[in-house]
């Protein structure tokens, strides 16, 4: 007999069909800069987004202050932590921009209006768009929305209350001197992203090859 939906369900392949709360098989986290209407920052840490060329698209839930905030102002920093910024991260998860916090987010977040000092970080000013970038993330993506299309929720997860996908144009792009390969790559054996894999904060291991695109 089958298990029931949710439960592990191993068959003779040595596979076990699950239904996991999150998708998140180790994606990249970002801290996302944008205008709160009263001229402050909020500070947002996301780990759903991916880039092509230069255009990059952020996931957001419809019930963040984030999303709202780049539907009222399109300019945002797309902040790239490394490993070791783990723990400024995670004070900056529980907290939300909403004043009041939604009753449904009550439980598990609270209302802060200035992200930067909670989490122990820095405002740099950006060049080319009108939020600040966060020093302390060694690469630092100005950009501006270009379009927002709507996502519908997941039934199968009732938290979950729909949201979007974020089209932004990536504008300027800053990274550590020390990051830098010659004068316009990123050197892949220093840099390093801070991964959240099923909730859980990890780094990369050693490099394992190339892809023969690879230019260094």
């Amino acid at each position: 007999m089958r298990q029931p939906a949710g439960h592990a369900d191993a068959d003779k392949s040595g596979f076990a069909t699950i239904t996991p709360k999150i998708l998140y098989f180790g994606t990249p986290i970002a801290i996302v800069s944008s205008a709160n209407g009263d001229g402050t920052t909020n500070l947002a840490p996301i780990s759903s987004f991916w880039a092509l060329g230069w255009t990059m698209v952020l996931g957001l839930l419809r019930d963040t202050k984030t999303l709202g905030n780049l539907e009222a102002n399109p300019d945002c920093v797309v902040n790239l932590p490394s490993p070791d910024m783990w723990q400024q991260v995670e004070r900056l998860a529980p907290l939300t921009g909403l004043d009041p916090v939604p009753e449904e987010k009550a439980p598990k977040f609270r209302s802060e209006r200035d992200k930067f000092a909670a989490a122990g970080l820095t405002s740099l000013a950006s060049e080319c768009v009108s939020v600040p970038r966060v020093r302390e993330c060694p690469a630092q993506l100005e950009a501006r929305v270009r379009k927002v299309h709507a996502l519908a929720g997941d039934r199968r997860l009732r938290e979950l209350t729909g949201g979007a996908a974020v089209e932004v144009e990536v504008l300027r792009v800053h990274v550590r001197r020390d990051f830098v390969l010659g004068e316009h790559y990123v050197d892949p054996n220093r840099w390093q992203p801070l991964i959240y894999n099923f909730r859980h904060y990890h780094g990369l291991g050693s490099e394992l090859g190339k892809t023969f695109r690879a230019e260094v």
